[in-house]
């Protein structure tokens, strides 16, 4: 469907053109209708389908159309929480283009820097909130914001909230908002947990589901190297002298990773820089400023920093260490292979990983292409399963109770 073709403003049709937006993605073309006619939903939706889009226009229509009925009072109206910060910042970087012309005004909170300017900007009317959990909390005991007249509220990246530990402060901030009001859920996958919130604040939801949990993008190329853990930097390197090679973010499971990939690398003479939790406000938006200017042409970062990176033209995803949850894995790679382009993902596999490939295998219901031709190829074996360390375990059991038994029969073992 035609953005055209749904009944959306002038104002945002303009904004939608000179963003050169289109075609609506499904979950566009699903959401956005039902949004308008102030019902709630529930979306499921893998990463980089469109989600933001999918919330931030209707909620900008409907409080714009109330805004011209009524001149409604100054009020924070539209409370949209998400789990990171450039997630925060990428969502109100969008409703500000989306909302080009109409007379509402946003902010965006988030920890990590100063509260001082974000004070400031709460001390003015604004229509549309942006936060993070945290600072939204203590923002509200410091009693800088008032949730009493919030019409919508958008959970965006339900399951990160999980993942991160943000649920009780959710709940917390969901008990201070009004008890009528349109609820806006939205997560790439829905495990038990998150299912039992989505039930708890939506009244009659519509569901939509426009992406199983386990798919992969159909256009990313998917390779698996085997390779020694301590070897992994040397292949790295090995892959990224391939000068074709540009915009290419890697993924490691911790913090402290993701800096020695970067210090390995520029001891290669290759350029990039790392993005995580650690890092300043200032510093992970230079680095992802650069890595979208070109300046740089690799971005290391941990799966929690990434939910806030949104690059069409990503090419390449190395999985420098397999996440321990198979669902990251999907969500990592929908970083490639965005808007009908093609992409390419590569992952590196040590022994102690094999586990995690099986698991990301059964989740996405393929097996992935195994990389053998590369000069630190190593053969990985198979990890006994669960039933047969139970029976090798029952076995040095019974070996060991015969052993003892012997020794008791020929009087080897001194009785106490």
């Amino acid at each position: 469907m035609l953005f055209r073709e749904l009944p959306l403003l002038p104002h945002i049709q303009t904004a939608l053109e000179k963003k050169w937006y289109s075609e609506a993605t499904p979950i566009q073309e699903q959401a956005i209708p039902h949004i308008l006619d102030g019902k709630d939903v529930l979306g499921a939706a893998q990463t980089g389908t469109g989600k933001t889009a999918a919330f931030a226009i209707p909620t900008l229509q409907l409080l714009y159309r109330e805004w011209e009925l009524s001149n409604v009072g100054r009020t924070i109206r539209s409370l949209i929480l998400t789990p990171t910060r450039e997630l925060a910042i990428q969502i109100e970087e969008n409703i500000r283009e989306y909302g080009n012309g109409m007379w509402l005004r946003h902010a965006v909170i988030f920890g990590g820097v100063s509260q001082v300017t974000q004070v400031q900007k709460l001390k003015k009317w604004i229509d549309i909130l942006v936060a993070t959990p945290g600072r939204l909390l203590d923002l509200m005991n410091q009693g800088y914001i008032e949730l009493g007249h919030v019409e919508i509220f958008t959970l965006d990246e339900a399951d990160r909230m999980l993942h991160m530990g943000f649920i009780n402060d959710v709940r917390k901030v969901i008990a201070k908002l009004p008890a009528h009001r349109q609820n806006l859920f939205f997560s790439a996958t829905m495990p038990k947990e998150i299912l039992h919130l989505a039930e708890s604040i939506l009244r009659n939801p519509v569901k939509i589901e426009v992406t199983p949990v386990s798919s992969t993008a159909d256009k990313v190329t998917q390779w698996v190297f085997f390779v020694k853990k301590p070897d992994k930097k040397l292949l790295l390197q090995h892959i990224l002298r391939n000068q074709k090679m540009t915009s290419i973010l890697v993924f490691t499971r911790t913090k402290h990773g993701a800096d020695k990939v970067v210090k390995d690398l520029e001891a290669a003479w290759i350029w990039a820089k790392a993005i995580h939790g650690n890092k300043s406000q200032n510093n992970r938006q230079k680095a992802l400023s650069d890595f979208k200017s070109w300046t740089i042409r690799v971005l290391v970062a941990t799966d929690i920093a990434a939910r806030g990176i949104d690059i069409d033209e990503l090419m390449f995803v190395i999985n420098y260490d397999l996440p321990n949850e198979p669902e990251s894995y999907v969500h990592r790679i929908g970083r490639t292979g965005r808007a009908g382009r093609d992409g390419v993902a590569l992952s590196f596999c040590d022994q102690e990983e094999f586990e995690y490939l099986l698991d990301i295998e059964k989740l996405i219901g393929t097996k992935i292409r195994r990389m053998e031709d590369h000069p630190y190829a190593i053969a990985i074996t198979a990890p006994i399963s669960k039933t047969q360390k139970k029976a090798l375990n029952a076995e040095k059991e019974k070996r060991r109770q015969e052993h003892y038994a012997k020794k008791r029969e020929t009087g080897g073992m001194r009785r106490r």
